[in-house]
């Protein structure tokens, strides 16, 4: 319905007519369909300053603990999702939104030091690594959109960290 409607432009009467379905309900098929689409459309390339401002603002923001400067970076449909491998404690479920991101990352003994949180790039995007005795604890990748942090991803699980000590060199 979406194509008929969007690149062959016919009316919601003749795809009605052609999907045996009422024209109320095709129009409200082509209007979900057309919201699917436009949520997954990628967005556009964030510059590297403004990269770099997100990440230090967020890396600050945990260090210190302070929940407002959190806020103020996280997007309000944020997610924060954890990988532990079942070998190392992360969130079962996904988190989301900015409030329960930033509560999440700013409680108790567990909090993050400005010692052992560095920024990197992994797998070509920005991410900050947390160290623990000097070992590879956790490794978060950050998705930012218009200058505001959109996803987290924090990888605990050992096997996937394996490598993070070596770099390896591209070739052509």
């Amino acid at each position: 319905m979406f194509v008929l409607r969007e690149v062959f432009d016919l009316g919601y009467d003749e795809i009605a007519e052609a999907v045996d379905k009422s024209p109320a309900a095709v129009r409200q098929i082509a209007h979900r369909a057309r919201a699917h689409v436009a949520a997954r459309r990628p967005r556009g390339a964030v510059s590297a300053a403004e990269t770099r401002h997100a990440l230090d603002a967020f890396q600050r923001a945990v260090e210190t603990g302070d929940l407002q400067r959190l806020l103020d970076v996280l997007a309000p449909e944020v997610v924060f999702l954890g990988d532990g491998g079942g070998i190392k404690q992360a969130v079962l479920r996904p988190v989301t939104g900015a409030d329960k991101v930033a509560r999440l990352l700013t409680a108790g003994p567990g909090r993050i030091t400005a010692a052992a949180l560095r920024p990197a790039h992994v797998n070509g995007y920005p991410a900050l690594v947390l160290r623990l005795d000097g070992a590879i604890d956790t490794v978060v990748a950050v998705r930012i959109d218009d200058g505001l942090i959109t996803g987290l991803y924090a990888v605990r699980n050992p096997e996937k960290l394996s490598h993070m000590e070596q770099e390896n060199a591209l070739r052509r």
